[in-house]
């Protein structure tokens, strides 16, 4: 069984509810969630133009491997309704693998763990509300460590 760290966000719309939607087609097609962070209101990273997001790490339990996983959660955006414009862009839901176990992929689909996550409170902030302890498998430090290391100063407030 494979272990996978997720973060969720949603901007456009009833942000709470598209996450619930998210978990439910996440527990139906990819696997078990097992744990889920608190909700954070965050600013916009990256476009500043646009509405504050509702984040949530979740880690779920599969039997996909990684490749599967990626395509799953990228049917899972185009159902919802996810338009893929400019980067950064305002978007109903947005779901990004941090994690996969401890694995360290590199393919054209997909970068594991997520190349941004030491420079990005709005993800370190619940991921070391579920797991302060784990290490980072590419800079060997803990989400704790990297979270106190992180220059990012938007503003994340636990709902």
């Amino acid at each position: 069984m494979n272990i996978v760290y997720l973060l969720l966000g949603s901007n456009i719309g009833d942000s709470k509810m598209h996450l619930a939607t998210a978990h439910s087609y996440i527990e139906n097609t990819v696997g078990k969630i097992i744990n889920f962070s608190s909700l954070y209101s965050t600013e916009a990273w990256g476009y500043k133009d646009q509405s504050s997001f509702l984040n949530q790490v979740i880690i779920i339990e599969t039997k996909l491997d990684p490749r599967e996983t990626i395509n799953k959660i990228f049917d899972i955006e185009e159902k919802m309704g996810r338009k893929r414009t400019i980067k950064n862009a305002p978007r109903i839901i947005d779901i990004d693998i941090l994690f996969f176990n401890r694995d360290i992929i590199q393919t054209k689909k997909l970068t594991v763990p997520h190349p941004e996550i030491q420079n990005r409170r709005f993800v370190l902030v619940p991921l070391t509300e579920l797991s302060a302890d784990f290490i980072h498998p590419v800079f060997d430090k803990k989400m704790k460590s990297l979270l106190n290391d992180c220059m990012d100063t938007l503003n994340v407030q636990k709902i």
